[in-house]
């Protein structure tokens, strides 16, 4: 079977929950206010503002203001007087009885598309497990409904601050791309010399080379600047953890699987919303 090419990001997509509970589905309705002036696409962040449903710009975090995911809405459409499910709120529609879908378990883990500026699709890695993303806050598609954030691809150390606002779990290895090979010639620090690169690196790619037996061996570091194709040496966000062996692997994962960072999300927060 051929998977999609990731081209895009999509926003963040509810697929479980952490530690291996029963995930059915489930969302919250939520009231959102009657001429509500901006657009909320399938995939935004939302949070609560007197009791009702906003859309959040959430790039460095907003602790304890995270409701969950928007999954949609339904209101009465104010021409036709019938009821209406959307993929996403259209701003302004003025609309008393409108609910917004919300998937708001503190709990839920989310697919999503790493990027490294605007809509540029990048790349998880190992490495990147356990560590705090940042969020690329990107407008969504009125045509499709859906959202383009993306998370955004990380560079230099590992990413530790905790008002960051979602947490890598994973990568999500049904879309990853196998980039090919290259011959290892020497390294400096982080910065490795190599034979000419027939493809180029996006941020992110997953470094590691092969061992005797031909096994994988993760080098526990990621491409920190994209590399063009041809080019002779690429730099690593920090010196590889393992010998890198004569041939170098590549693999770009363009999904990973994150959940919304504690004392992000509001049902995590003592603080409560006013």
């Amino acid at each position: 079977m051929a998977y999609p090419v990731i081209d895009a990001p999509y926003g963040l997509k509810p697929i479980n929950l952490i530690g291996g509970q029963v995930f059915a589905g489930s969302t919250r309705d939520y009231p959102i206010t009657n001429g509500y002036s901006t657009n909320i696409f399938y995939g935004d962040y939302v949070g609560l503002s007197r009791g009702e449903i906003v859309r959040l710009s959430v790039t460095t975090g907003t602790a304890g203001n995270q409701t969950g995911i928007f999954l949609g809405c339904r209101y009465t459409n104010p021409i036709t007087r019938q009821l209406t499910f959307s993929q996403f709120w259209p701003a302004s529609t003025a609309a008393g009885d409108a609910v917004a879908i919300v998937a708001d378990d503190p709990d839920q883990v989310f697919k999503g598309v790493v990027c490294s500026a605007t809509t540029a699709v990048a790349s998880g890695a190992r490495a990147m497990i356990g560590q705090n993303l940042a969020m690329i806050n990107n407008t969504g598609s009125t045509r499709t409904g859906n959202s383009k954030n993306a998370i955004l691809a990380p560079s230099d150390t590992p990413a530790t601050t905790s008002s960051l606002p979602v947490r890598v779990l994973g990568l999500v290895t049904d879309t990853a791309v196998s980039l090919g090979t290259a011959t290892y010639t020497s390294i400096s620090t982080a910065t490795v010399t190599c034979s000419a690169l027939p493809f180029a690196l996006p941020v992110g790619t997953d470094v590691g080379s092969l061992d005797a037996s031909g096994n994988y061996v993760s080098a526990g570091s990621f491409v920190d600047t994209a590399a063009a194709a041809g080019a002779t040496s690429f730099i690593l966000n920090q010196a590889p953890v393992a010998t890198l062996n004569t041939t170098i692997v590549f693999i770009q994962y363009p999904e990973i699987l994150v959940k919304i960072n504690f004392g992000q999300h509001q049902y995590y927060a003592g603080t409560s919303i006013a």
